[in-house]
Formats: C-alpha cells, sequence, structure tokens
C-alpha cells in the first residue's frame, strides 16, 4: 500500500528537489481572473529561478505581463512520482535580451548544445521569449496515496 505524503522543506531541499525536474504546470491568471494552465519544459537558472522557453504571443506570457503572480505545478517523470507546487513572482524576457538567457536556459535542461550559434540563430528566428520566476513560497514535496490513517488497519 503507497502512503500519501506531504513533507515540508526548506528552500535548499526545495532547489535539490525542482533542478532534475523539467516538467511541469504554468499556471497564470486570465484577465477575467480565472486560470490559465500550461504545460511547459522548466529548469532553474543560475539564481534558482524557474525558466520556461515560450513566445511572446502565447497567453501566458501576455497574462504574465499583465499580472506576474504565477504558479508552477512541479513534477516528477512518472506519473505518481513526488510533486511540489512552487509560487512566485514573474517576468517576461524578450529578444535580444532573452537570448542568452535562453542559452541557460537550455543549459539547465538538456545540458550543453552541439551548435551554440545555431541555436542562438534558431532562437532569434523564432522570436522566443523567456519567462523567469522568482519563488516566493512553496508547498511540500507530496506524493500520492492512501491517506496514512489507512495504514494503521
Amino acid at each position: 500500500m503507497s502512503i500519501a505524503r506531504a513533507d515540508r522543506v526548506g528552500r535548499s531541499a526545495l532547489l535539490e528537489f525542482v533542478r532534475p525536474r523539467h516538467r511541469g504546470i504554468l499556471t497564470t491568471s486570465r484577465r477575467d481572473g480565472r486560470p490559465q494552465l500550461s504545460p511547459v519544459a522548466m529548469g532553474l537558472d543560475g539564481q534558482d529561478r524557474v525558466v520556461i522557453s515560450t513566445y511572446p504571443e502565447r497567453a501566458k506570457a501576455a497574462n504574465l505581463r499583465r499580472d506576474p503572480r504565477a504558479t508552477v505545478c512541479v513534477l516528477s517523470d512518472d506519473w505518481d512520482g513526488p510533486w511540489v507546487q512552487v509560487d512566485g513572482s514573474a517576468e517576461v524576457l524578450d529578444l535580444p535580451e532573452a537570448l542568452e538567457p535562453l542559452v541557460e536556459y537550455y543549459r539547465a535542461i538538456s545540458g550543453e548544445h552541439p551548435d551554440w550559434d545555431a541555436y542562438r540563430e534558431a532562437m532569434q528566428q523564432q522570436g522566443k521569449s523567456l519567462v523567469r520566476i522568482t519563488i516566493d513560497r512553496w508547498g511540500p514535496v507530496a506524493t500520492g496515496g492512501f491517506p496514512p490513517r489507512l495504514s494503521r488497519d
């Protein structure tokens, strides 16, 4: 029997948990206040901010420009693996300011690129943007399963 857990962790343990995970659900606020969710590839930059690549015309970018409050549910690769919710303030960077942070984003998720000049050119041709979220608070690192009371039986 798998028992649900919710482990409160400090910032360093949170960052250790988040750093190897690159799948998340980003939540922003629509103009009417309702949530807008986006599945995203994500990483942590050198300043421990959540980073997400996007395009300037995407809903997530427009929403964050209007209201910088963001929440990311950071998921494990396994569906039933642990997860955590992080909340923070976002900024959206556009080119040319976004170019080197996009390089850092790629490195955080995939390591070294075989041709950085080609990568930079692709980012410029695609007109990419980058979302950076400074983590303000977070919930417990959680796992699904049965409530602990059921393990006593």
